[in-house]
């Protein structure tokens, strides 16, 4: 897979960010705070999508990446425990809750409830990865949601 960079400046660019980082494998004491610079940057395992479902040849693979958000004016965590830095969470989806444009709180919900809430001045992100892939010992198992075992409607 080639190396990303992506920047987000707004909902609908955050929302690709959200669809690259889904599964993203984060270490608490990966999850960096710096309140005088305005400043969250998240060191993580990501999943690759894009060769796990759209090549000749599905492969199951993680690249470490950098998740940075600029412009964060308070920043809170639900269901995590800071001083539990080997804990390993699973990023499900980075969303954007608008309140005074172009303010408002990126949402970054991860499996079992846990989120962080980054209440940001206006959406400045950047998803960098940051070196060699390697292939994953286990893909992420989700439900079909069209086609065979899809769910009820």
């Amino acid at each position: 897979m080639d190396l990303l960079k992506l920047v987000a400046l707004d909902a609908e660019d955050l929302a690709v960010l959200s669809a690259h980082l889904q599964d993203a494998v984060v270490r608490v004491s990966d999850i960096i705070w710096l309140p005088a610079e305005q400043r969250l940057v998240i060191a993580l395992n990501r999943f690759d999508w894009v060769g796990a479902k759209c090549t000749s040849t599905p492969t199951c693979r993680r690249r470490r990446a950098a998740l940075r958000f600029e412009r964060v004016q308070a920043f809170k965590a639900r269901g995590i425990e800071p001083k539990d830095t080997n804990a390993v969470l699973n990023l499900l989806a980075a969303d954007f809750e608008e309140a005074e444009p172009p303010s408002g709180s990126v949402i970054l919900a991860f499996s079992g409830g846990a989120a962080l809430r980054l209440d940001v001045e206006c959406i400045e992100a950047e998803l960098v990865d940051l070196g060699p892939e390697w292939t994953a010992t286990r893909c992420p198992d989700h439900l079909e949601v069209s086609g065979e075992g899809a769910l009820p409607a």
